[in-house]
């Protein structure tokens, strides 16, 4: 499939998206993927909001883009931030850097910072969207499109799962779409500050991301929850695109 099909398959999913699972949401990390479904969904889908998770340990880099974003697209992306007592307790129990101590330390950092706030971006929701692509860890490689979220009790999309890492490139320079700057100093996946780094070249994509850690342990949660496979999202795919 060429970039101009799958950009128009995916142009058809977000717009099937808002056609049948309303209010619908786009969690973004302004990662290079998102960039794509930000492109697109404050150009033509103004019914979908575009939110973040502000962890309080973001990079620089990463709120630059966000006020970049919103000042070009003329767009308001809401930010949900954890809970300062739920942060405070962490931090008075473990250390401010207790992620680095263990996996389990980690997944509670990412908890309170991550896991908590999207459960309340989610509350009141029909369907969220990511952009997850296959091809970014072994923990995603089995992921489906369209998944009914049990967890937040809503449709969970992914409609860009399988796009390469090079498309996205691709449609972002064509489109001449902002991205993170740290993209050009090494890192092609980009979280929390102290858990993040450049990778060296050969290395996999993921591999600045807790780089402590072992690669099926590299998810924070948002992704983790139970899920039952559907296959609305197939139906969204414009006629020429039908097999």
């Amino acid at each position: 499939m060429s970039l101009d099909e799958k950009v128009a398959a995916l142009h058809a999913s977000l717009d099937g998206i808002v056609r049948q699972y309303s209010p619908a949401v786009f969690a973004s990390s302004f990662g290079a993927e998102d960039m794509v479904l930000t492109d697109l969904i404050a150009t033509d889908f103004p019914a979908i909001e575009v939110f973040t998770l502000d962890t309080g340990r973001l990079p620089e880099e990463t709120q630059q883009l966000i006020a970049a974003v919103q000042d070009r697209y003329r767009i308001k992306v809401r930010a949900y931030f954890p809970d300062t007592t739920a942060v405070e307790q962490y931090t008075h129990a473990h250390g401010t850097n207790a992620f680095y101590d263990s996996v389990a330390l980690r997944k509670e950092c990412c908890f309170v910072r991550k896991v908590e706030p999207l459960r309340r971006a989610l509350t009141g929701k029909a369907a969220w969207i990511t952009g997850m692509r296959r091809e970014q860890s072994q923990t995603r490689k089995d992921l489906q499109e369209s998944a009914f979220d049990v967890a937040h009790g809503l449709q969970k999309f992914s409609p860009m799962l399988d796009w390469s890492n090079e498309e996205v490139w691709e449609y972002i320079r064509a489109r001449n779409v902002p991205y993170n700057a740290l993209h050009d100093r090494g890192y092609p996946s980009i979280g929390c500050a102290p858990c993040t780094r450049a990778v060296q070249p050969g290395e996999d994509i993921r591999a600045g991301r807790w780089w402590w850690e072992q690669p099926e342990h590299k998810e924070c949660g948002l992704h983790t929850a139970p899920a039952q496979p559907t296959a609305q999202i197939l139906s969204f795919k414009p006629a020429s695109l039908q097999r």
